[in-house]
């Protein structure tokens, strides 16, 4: 198992997997965008609009993740990917893992406080 530019608790992706994570930040930013135009066209109560929380969340953890080269699913479970897609290698130093979890926590931490401070705008907004 080759760990060329793995870097436990800072970097466990390589460029395709990277580009992977800009792809599911751009996917959450479009049905943010159509959630929000779709409050602003039927007028939706404030209650309705805290669901754009969602698309917003799915936005924020792939930003996080393509910004920090860290993914955070590998970080909890313990693997990460320099190679092709798809193709994942285990961390087995159990401090690096430990490592890992920590900096998956925080970024979850990160995109949860993203995507809530965005939805209070939605929410805040008068439509």
């Amino acid at each position: 198992m080759a760990q060329e530019g793995y870097i436990p608790g800072t970097c466990n992706l390589g460029a395709g997997e990277v580009s992977r994570r800009r792809m599911v930040a751009a996917i959450g930013f479009v049905l943010s965008l159509s959630a929000f135009t779709a409050f602003v066209t039927t007028g939706a109560s404030r209650e309705t609009r805290l669901g754009i929380f969602i698309p917003l969340m799915v936005m924020s953890i792939g930003w996080v993740q393509s910004r920090k080269k860290f993914c955070l699913a590998y970080g909890l479970t313990g693997t990460f990917n320099f190679g092709k897609l798809g193709q994942i290698s285990r961390v087995v130093d159990p401090a690096d893992r430990a490592a890992d979890r920590r900096t998956a926590l925080t970024i979850f931490a990160q995109s949860t406080l993203y995507a809530a401070a965005l939805t209070l705008l939605v929410v805040a907004l008068p439509l």
